[in-house]
């Protein structure tokens, strides 16, 4: 059953599901806006366009005609995903899903308005003068995001008047497309924030991913860990939301759901149509299938008879701190020394400060402690340092 699987964005999450289908027998091909992209790496084709550009995207589809479509990123004309669907393209989990999870505004209007799931209070502004009346509404402290971004970028959180200007130049700065509205959210003084790994299969039951937790920073997780231990009645209420929202979403394929737990209980955040970056963490062997295995499993129809958790694993990011080209990578050697370890490279070809560009992975066996295992990830990720060529900058 050998099918042709365009990818939409190459970054690492797209890397590892590359790696998955192709154990599968499948053929890929991966997109990207620039060349090497880590997944273009171990893919069966590589094409490079503006995958804003919809002229482009209908060509490159046109020219290799795919069975599947899956999009790894939110900078994507996401509206010709209805066309492709009517050409008979499965689309990954759906073009209904690809279109409101793109976009927060059309996901935090689905989940607040249509499905009446708790959200943080939330305006949406699309100048400098609606986010201060958008800011004076919800109050301070608030959280600045564009309505198309990844990974923190653009996100700010408003402590005072003076932020305003500041959170609206970021947004702008940081954004993914041509859309310059963000969303603006009340401060929800959450105590854990989680990532709630859900499947929905072709032909089955939708399934839950033990709940992850992460921390963040910038708007970007810096560590994940496997299990997050919380109630039993919060674990059921975040299971039937996930449910619900998927099911109005329509499609097969792995999803992260967030959610923030606070002490007046579970809070909606945002939603995610593909492999999550905290779930990084199931690369570690705390389940029996990582995300990327189950997304895999999913999109092409193949049976996930259960998921199970088999120990206790944290993930954590290293990072860049300046731009580069042709990065290296000092300390392999040191960090991986520790027992029951792993440091995950993704195979980035250029560097900006805080870009992601590897994972430190510790696990245990379960019920070990999560402290002490989140404690050596860290320490690990700090003993690898990315050097790269720096860019010369031409006055």
């Amino acid at each position: 059953m050998s099918k042709k699987i365009m990818l939409l964005g190459s970054g690492e999450l797209g890397k590892e599901f590359v790696i998955a289908v192709k154990r599968l027998g499948q053929y890929v091909i991966a997109v990207d806006s620039y060349n090497d992209a880590p997944a273009q790496q171990v893919a069966d084709e590589r094409e490079v366009i503006d995958m804003l550009d919809g002229k482009a995207l209908d060509a490159i589809v046109a020219k290799h005609q795919p069975d599947l479509i899956v999009p790894e990123i939110e900078a994507i004309r996401t509206e010709r995903f209805y066309d492709y669907e009517k050409q008979g393209i499965q689309v990954v989990p759906s073009a209904r899903a690809a279109n409101f999870t793109m976009n927060r505004k059309a996901i935090r209007d689905l989940a607040s308005k249509e499905l009446a799931l708790r959200t943080a209070n939330y305006r949406y502004a699309a100048s400098l003068e609606e986010l201060r009346v958008a800011v004076g509404e919800v109050g301070i402290p608030c959280v600045v995001k564009p309505l198309m971004s990844s990974s923190g970028k653009g996100q700010s959180t408003v402590k005072s008047e003076a932020d305003i200007e500041k959170a609206w130049s970021y947004s702008q700065s940081g954004k993914r497309g041509d859309i310059a509205e963000v969303i603006v959210e009340s401060f929800v003084n959450f105590h854990t924030e989680i990532t709630l790994l859900t499947v929905t299969q072709k032909n089955g039951k939708t399934l839950f991913c033990p709940p992850i937790g992460h921390r963040q920073e910038r708007g970007d997780y810096q560590e994940s860990w496997q299990p997050c231990l919380i109630s039993d009645e919060q674990l059921k209420e975040a299971q039937d939301i996930a449910e619900k929202v998927t099911r109005s979403l329509t499609g097969a394929g792995i999803w992260g759901v967030e959610f923030f737990l606070a002490d007046d209980g579970l809070y909606f955040s945002e939603l995610s149509p593909r492999p999550h970056d905290t779930g990084m963490v199931t690369l570690a062997g705390t389940q029996n299938l990582s995300e990327f295995e189950l997304h895999a499993r999913a999109v092409l129809g193949l049976p996930i008879p259960e998921i199970i958790l088999l120990q206790v694993g944290v993930s954590a990011v290293i990072l860049a701190d300046k731009a580069g080209n042709n990065p290296q990578y000092i300390g392999l050697e040191e960090a991986l020394k520790e027992s029951r370890t792993d440091i995950r490279i993704f195979g980035k070809p250029a560097t900006r400060p805080y870009r992601r560009m590897a994972v430190a992975l510790a696990y245990d066996q379960l019920g070990g402690d999560v402290k002490a295992i989140k404690e050596k990830a860290i320490a690990n990720a700090k003993k690898v340092t990315v050097v790269s060529e720096q860019i010369a900058v031409t006055k």
